[in-house]
C-alpha cells in the first residue's frame, strides 16, 4: 500500500547547453530525469515527450527512496548520493552557465507544518552556488 508523502525533494542542474551525460559521469549516479534542450525526452510517466525539452536538465529525486514527511532525510539522502559538497563545483557551474537547486515538495494542508531545512544544508548550498526552493501546498 502506497501512502501519500507530505515531503520529498529533488536535486537538479539546468542550463541551455547542459549535457546530461557529463553530469552522470561527474556524479557517478544515473539521473531520474535527463533532458537535452531541443530534444525529445522520457517524461516522469515513462512516455516520450510530445515536445522538445525547453532547457537542459539533470535531476535526481528522493521520492521512492526515502519515506519521511520531513525534508531533512530527503535532503541528506541527495547530499550523500551526490557526495556534496564537491570542490570546484561552483566554478564548474559558472563555466557551463548552469544553475543548481534543491526543489522541495511540502504538503501543508493542515496549515501547521514548518519546512525543516537545516542551517548546515542551507550554508552548504549557498557555498557551492545552489539554491533551495520549497513548493508548499495548502
Amino acid at each position: 500500500m502506497i501512502t501519500h508523502q507530505f515531503a520529498h525533494a529533488s536535486f537538479s542542474i539546468t542550463g541551455d547547453a547542459l549535457d546530461p551525460a557529463y553530469w552522470t559521469s561527474y556524479f557517478g549516479v544515473h539521473p531520474d530525469c535527463a533532458i537535452v534542450k531541443g530534444q525529445s525526452f522520457v517524461t516522469s510517466s515513462g512516455k516520450q515527450s510530445r515536445h522538445p525539452g525547453r532547457i537542459g536538465l539533470w535531476g535526481l529525486r528522493s521520492k521512492g527512496a526515502i519515506r519521511s514527511d520531513t525534508l531533512e532525510p530527503h535532503l541528506r539522502y541527495l547530499i550523500a548520493r551526490l557526495q556534496l559538497p564537491r570542490n570546484g563545483l561552483r566554478e564548474l557551474l559558472v563555466q557551463q552557465n548552469a544553475g543548481m537547486r534543491f526543489f522541495c515538495y511540502w504538503d501543508n494542508s493542515s496549515g501547521d507544518r514548518v519546512p525543516d531545512v537545516p542551517d548546515d544544508i542551507r550554508a552548504m548550498m549557498d557555498a557551492i552556488g545552489g539554491t533551495i526552493e520549497i513548493d508548499e501546498y495548502r
